[in-house]
């Protein structure tokens, strides 16, 4: 049997790389807009979904249910349909990774990411093709999620790799930047069609923009993507096996208790992803204290301060550790607990409140948590077992966070949330309890 010098690097890919050889090292700064472009893409779609559930599939896809908040809670229920196929698209990008190269499997991942969230804005309704909608949502909520998984590209361990050794913190969280960035572009094309036309215009057409505008918005970030899998600094990292995709069995065999444990250390942010910008919306909708459109245009800035919890969150890893950081971020979660629910559920102030105090708190702990997923691993098994590690967190801390979250509010009271997001906060500082490593990266 053949052994391939360099599995994960296609003939073209070299020629790309020979191509754009010069004296100039590749610093990081250059590395950094590519990053939050491609993470920005990512987010946008699914948070183009996420809102999609709330505004248009409950009255589009679902006008059968017995109520509003029965229509929501199944539009919910295809919400962790993504993160369930996530996993799989991890898989089988890796078999395509190491033998057809990172930059194959990022043009066949994004095609398919933004392709499947075009495709939702030419949806038929129920009334038109009956339950064959559901089934093509779900179908297409599962193409997202299998295309994800292959959108891994190894462009944050790049940036990590050549980023100063006391500065890790800082550029471990811009990858992290793509989250409020695509969520604010999301709810700012929500927000305006909201705004400008008709609850009955919306709902015919108005919706399908933002799907759409998916499309274009990968084409952008597969070719920022490219342009670095086409460096020679790239091309290195991959001859010294730092960016190299490994079998998941075998990366499973050496490193299986670390990919549990990654799992867990981010839990507590991951848990209140979804219940600062995708619940907040569904309850106001059907509770009340200000409109759909008004809403929105506060969780765009609620989105601008989670970036700047971001951004704090890279200043005090560097200072105290990210184990520290990390843990100090579960702790404060594990306080907001208790007042999260009472901010909701006392009037638009109070939910403004809710949001602007909840998108700090998540940037502050989501700002490190793709840092603690790669710090378990060796440089051999780090690019496979980031991508599996993140899967899973995701998929346990936040694809079922809305459905939740929803159905718990709905049947015993909204105060069950605040038991949700103080699980997810013990659940990182047990697992940070017991790490060891994460400062040692």
């Amino acid at each position: 049997m053949s052994t391939v010098v360099n599995p994960t690097s296609s003939g073209l890919e070299r020629d790309a790389r020979r191509m754009h050889e010069d004296d100039r090292p590749l610093s990081p700064g250059s590395i950094v807009i590519p990053v939050v472009i491609g993470r920005t893409s990512e987010f946008f779609d699914f948070f183009v979904f996420g809102l999609g559930c709330i505004l248009v599939f409950p009255k589009l896809i679902f006008p059968f249910a017995p109520s509003q908040t029965a229509a929501t809670l199944m539009a919910f229920a295809l919400f962790p349909l993504a993160f369930i196929a996530r996993p799989i698209g991890s898989f089988v990008f890796m078999w395509v990774d190491r033998n057809y190269g990172r930059g194959t499997k990022l043009t066949i991942a994004l095609l398919i990411l933004g392709g499947s969230t075009a495709s939702i804005a030419f949806l038929p309704g129920y009334e038109t093709i009956g339950y064959w909608a559901v089934a093509l949502l779900a179908l297409f909520r599962l193409g997202q999620g299998f295309a994800l998984g292959g959108a891994w590209d190894g462009l944050a361990s790049l940036l990590n790799l050549t980023a100063p050794q006391n500065r890790r913190g800082w550029y471990a969280m811009i990858p992290q930047l793509g989250a409020p960035i695509g969520f604010a572009l999301a709810s700012l094309l929500f927000a305006y069609f909201v705004t400008v036309l008709s609850p009955q215009d919306f709902i015919a057409w108005g919706w399908r923009y933002p799907f759409f505008v998916a499309f274009a918005i990968n084409v952008v970030a597969l070719f920022a993507r490219l342009r670095i899998v086409a460096s020679k600094e790239f091309g290195a990292a991959m001859e010294a096996q730092e960016l190299q995709a490994r079998p998941i069995f075998e990366m499973l065999s050496k490193h299986a208790p670390d990919v549990v444990l990654g799992a867990f250390v981010p839990l507590a942010g991951f848990a209140m992803f979804h219940l600062v910008t995708i619940f907040p919306l569904s309850w106001v909708t059907l509770t009340g204290g200000q409109t759909a459109a008004e809403f929105l245009w506060v969780q765009v800035a609620g989105a601008a301060v989670g970036a700047v919890g971001i951004i704090l969150s890279g200043v005090m890893a560097d200072l105290i550790g990210r184990r520290s950081q990390l843990m100090v971020g579960a702790i404060i979660i594990a306080i907001f607990s208790f007042t999260a629910p009472f901010l909701l559920d006392s009037g638009s102030k109070g939910q403004d409140a809710f949001i602007l105090i909840g998108f700090f708190i998540l940037g502050l702990t989501f700002g490190q948590s793709s840092g603690a997923v790669s710090a378990r691993f060796t440089k051999y098994y780090r690019y496979t077992g980031s991508a599996l590690t993140s899967d899973l967190a995701w998929l346990v801390g936040a694809g079922f966070a809305p459905l939740v979250a929803l159905g718990l509010a709905s049947q015993f009271g909204i105060i069950f949330i605040g038991g949700y997001l103080i699980s997810g906060a013990i659940c990182t500082i047990a697992a940070i309890s017991l790490s060891r490593v994460l400062d040692q990266q």
